[in-house]
């Protein structure tokens, strides 16, 4: 037989703790109660320790539709909380069975137990999940493959979620419901062995304390715990890095990508996959890492490519998109749209973030903003040189070099690439002799980086 797990605390001890430390003390809680051992033990518990904790306590209990039987078992939680003098609301779904019961399930209840919450003003929605819960969570999700970010299983607080019970087993919880001589209902569905955590519970957390010589269901809590703690470390230092290394227009800087840690490039880079829309997992992540380390492009799900070429580290389209149609402008006072780009011909200091390229008296109108064409040759202090250079040394993507605007005059001469070559961003000086007072503002596509100011 396997051995006890060490002395703890009794159960109300490490409710009260547990409420304390979860910062629940002098709050509000809506207790969710199904009628079972572990909900019934902290509808019991959390009655016990209210006074003490000053601990406004309301009860709530859910029926599923699923099973006759529940309407008992609705009718038996609402006259415990009467007897422990609180309020019972009863709420009921109509859930059909079907694939994705046990998943469909929760996420309704969680559902209505939160509308409930804020319904009746209360601070915290509190569940009945013990060690157990933790174990076996645990176990399911490396069995499917989890890294240290699903290893941290359930957490004792999330939110508005507080799960106080999360420091007692399930034997705690038989054991004080005996002794306070408190029944409870037994719900078919956790005995039902189509549901993975029931063949979990049943067969394969028995076998492993019995290969053990003891029970596990601490250690492996524990483990849940420390996962937790370090997945926050992580996450933290990943943000970091995030932020370090993030690229005005999108993408990622990708030599310091490659420098990174593998925990920390994975999760930088399934940052960027998630944002895009892509699906993550470890299997692209790996092939991902791959790509970064010696540049190139891969398909992600969604018809989407990452791609590390010139620098950066992106999710594109496979697709090419077309370029943006032509914009004319005829002359001062002209403003339209070039893709995500907006421009204006206008007098004056252009508002912060707005580019601006000063005009001369004698400019050729009308001005055209367009995508390069081949062959477009601009000048710059050091000379001409061709636009395609200009966008491959300003590290441009060539997925967005189609998007980038070129400005020309009547006579198809290139004046300007907003955004790319330096001198660009600066006006001409309006008094210069020769010099006119109009100016062409460049407004670019609004970035995570950068807030859009009106034109």
């Amino acid at each position: 037989m396997p051995r006890a797990s060490p002395a703890r605390p009794s159960l109300t001890a490490a409710l009260a703790r547990s409420y304390a430390e979860q910062g629940a003390r002098s709050r509000s809680v809506l207790l969710a109660v199904s009628g079972g051992a572990d909900s019934t033990a902290l509808l019991v518990g959390t009655a016990r320790v209210r006074e003490a904790l000053a601990l406004r306590v309301e009860v709530a209990t859910v029926d599923h539709g699923l099973r006759p039987e529940a309407a008992g078992e609705v009718t038996s939680v609402v006259g415990l909380a009467s007897r422990l003098g609180l309020t019972c609301h009863v709420r009921r779904l109509a859930l059909g069975p079907g694939a994705g019961l046990e998943a469909r399930a929760r996420e309704a209840r969680y559902a209505t137990l939160e509308a409930l919450r804020k319904e009746l003003g209360l601070d915290f929605v509190a569940t009945g999940h013990t060690l157990d819960d933790q174990a076996e969570t645990l176990l399911m999700r490396l069995s499917r493959g989890a890294a240290l970010r699903g290893a941290r299983a359930i957490h004792a607080r999330a939110s508005t979620l507080l799960r106080p019970l999360l420091a007692c087993s399930r034997e705690d919880v038989l054991a004080f419901l005996a002794a306070e001589e408190v029944g409870f209902v037994r719900d078919p569905m956790n005995a039902d062995p189509s549901f993975f955590r029931t063949r979990v519970r049943r067969d394969v957390l028995p076998a492993l304390n019995r290969a053990a010589g003891f029970s596990t269901v601490e250690h492996l809590a524990t483990f849940a715990r420390l996962a937790s703690e370090d997945e926050a470390l992580l996450a933290g230092l990943a943000d970091a890095a995030w932020e370090r290394l993030a690229l005005p227009g999108g993408g990622l800087e990708a030599v310091g990508l490659r420098a990174l840690e593998p925990p920390l490039a994975r999760r930088v880079l399934a940052r960027l996959l998630g944002a895009a829309g892509a699906r993550v997992d470890h299997a692209t992540l790996e092939r991902g890492r791959e790509v970064v380390a010696r540049g190139g492009a891969m398909p992600l799900s969604g018809g989407l490519l990452l791609k590390a070429t010139g620098g950066r580290v992106r999710c594109v389209g496979a697709r090419r998109d077309a370029a943006p149609a032509p914009l004319v402008l005829e002359g001062p006072g002209a403003r339209g749209d070039f893709g995500a780009w907006r421009f204006q011909v206008a007098e004056g200091t252009p508002p912060p973030g707005v580019l601006a390229l000063g005009l001369e008296a004698e400019t050729a109108w009308p001005l055209t903003v367009r995508s390069r064409t081949q062959g477009d040759r601009i000048r710059t202090r050091a000379g001409h040189r061709k636009v395609q250079d200009a966008l491959v040394d300003a590290r441009v993507p060539s997925e967005a070099r189609d998007a980038q605007p070129v400005v020309v005059d009547a006579r198809g001469e290139a004046l300007w690439l907003p955004g790319v070559l330096p001198r660009s961003s600066e006006p001409r000086a309006a008094s210069r002799e020769g010099s006119s007072r109009q100016s062409l503002w460049a407004l670019p596509p609004p970035t995570s980086e950068r807030k859009t100011p009106p034109l």
